[in-house]
């Protein structure tokens, strides 16, 4: 017993030290930048983790399909939401259980749809930023989506609601802040059903911790499903692999047994 209280103790000592540098940003001088001088976040960036099951803390569990054995169960997180939990409504925490219940039959990313923002950024595939004066261009590996930031541009309106929303940016100093709104209320944040309206708003920010770190966070507000704003928090990785590329991961072949099976001609 005397161990594991020594383990719990230094596994919390580590813990805490890492919660006090892990808030500690790059100063100007040593990030990347621009011709321009803005911070340069030109590259290949990857979030590690569990989010994509689910933003929120969760358990190890069993996954949709009992065949797969291990290989199909879902890995246990420590979650990417500040405060840990999601403010819903008593309704919209309501359809959030009902979505999770039936995640393999309801969840767009399943079928291919695009994933949406902030999902589209911890997702396990890489993407890919390519930057310029006046926009900002993300490419993602999954379902071949991508989205245009328009840079200083406040008053460029958004024609139609999009799976990828409606991208306006700008600098606050060394942090590339990107308001995204217009999205259509079809995208969820992960497989646990954590959804929302076409009401959200997500203010995303990415600030350089070193030349291969970038933070980011994401301040969710919708007034239909929230009681207030959250944040979510977590770290991208610069993709150093020699040769790092995006590859080819169009997945709509891949769906097309899924969504329109039962539409084959019987023999």
């Amino acid at each position: 017993m005397l161990r594991i209280r020594q383990k719990v103790t230094i596994l919390l000592s580590i813990l805490a030290l890492f919660s006090v540098t892990g808030g500690v940003y790059a100063q100007g001088g040593d990030i990347p930048r621009t011709a321009d001088g803005r911070p340069d976040f030109n590259g290949i960036w990857q979030a590690m983790g569990s989010a994509h099951y689910d933003i929120e803390p969760h358990a190890a569990d069993f996954g949709p399909m009992f065949e797969l054995g291990a290989i199909g169960a879902i890995p246990g997180g420590l979650g990417i939401v500040e405060g840990g939990e999601i403010p819903y409504t008593a309704a919209a925490r309501q359809k959030q259980m009902e979505n999770k219940a039936s995640w393999l039959e309801l969840d767009p990313v399943v079928k291919c749809y695009m994933p949406g923002i902030p999902r589209a950024n911890y997702l396990p595939f890489p993407f890919q930023i390519i930057q310029s004066p006046e926009h900002v261009v993300f490419a993602y590996e999954f379902a071949s989506a991508s989205r245009i930031v328009y840079v200083d541009q406040p008053d460029f309106e958004a024609p139609i609601y999009s799976w990828m929303g409606h991208n306006l940016a700008s600098y606050e100093g060394d942090t590339l802040v990107i308001d995204v709104t217009d999205q259509v209320p079809d995208t969820w944040f992960d497989h646990a059903g954590n959804h929302h309206t076409e009401s959200l708003r997500v203010t995303e920010r990415f600030t350089h911790l070193s030349p291969d770190v970038v933070m980011y966070e994401a301040t969710l507000e919708d007034p239909n499903v929230y009681t207030r704003p959250w944040t979510v928090k977590f770290p991208l990785y610069r993709r150093l692999e020699e040769n790092m590329q995006l590859l080819e991961y169009k997945c709509v072949e891949f769906t097309e047994e899924l969504i329109y099976g039962h539409l084959r001609k019987a023999d």
